[in-house]
């Protein structure tokens, strides 16, 4: 009877190691004020480079110098899913924002969320996606010199 039990648990755990694993991977849209809001981001980036998403209108651009992306995971564990999502975009944000000033470039433009190079445009929103144990935002911007 031990021999049987054995066999069939061997049987179930061999074939269970064969199916995929599905991961969590939640999409959820943001508001972007409750995240430059969050985590004293307003204050982190400062002013000396300038953010604008979507379509917004922006000063005369005078120079495009380059279009990069980044993308940005923080740990999600025992975090609600907004707190999370906060953080990535905020260590998205810094990252454009180093980019910016390593090219000379006052603002990023055309910024849309990226992830998994799907664009996804919006002035008010951006894309996270959410899982068990991380969270993740990919953003893509145009780097120019705008008239100040």
């Amino acid at each position: 009877m031990k021999e049987i039990i054995l066999s069939i648990a061997v049987t179930a755990a061999a074939f269970g190691s064969t199916l995929p694993a599905q991961a969590r991977d939640t999409k959820l849209m943001l508001p972007l004020e409750a995240a430059m809001s969050a985590n004293n981001a307003r204050e982190r980036l400062g002013d000396s480079v300038k953010f604008y998403f979507g379509k917004q209108a922006t000063p005369k651009v005078l120079q495009k110098l380059s279009t990069d992306q980044t993308s940005q995971k923080t740990n999600a564990f025992g975090k609600s899913a907004e707190t999370a999502c906060n953080w990535a975009f905020l260590s998205a944000m810094l990252r454009l924002q180093a980019r910016a000033q390593e090219l000379g470039a006052n603002a990023v433009v055309n910024i849309v969320s990226n992830y998994k190079n799907i664009e996804n445009s919006s002035e008010t929103e951006f894309e996270c996606h959410e899982g068990a144990v991380m969270a993740g935002v990919a953003l893509k911007g145009d780097f120019v010199k705008i008239k100040q």
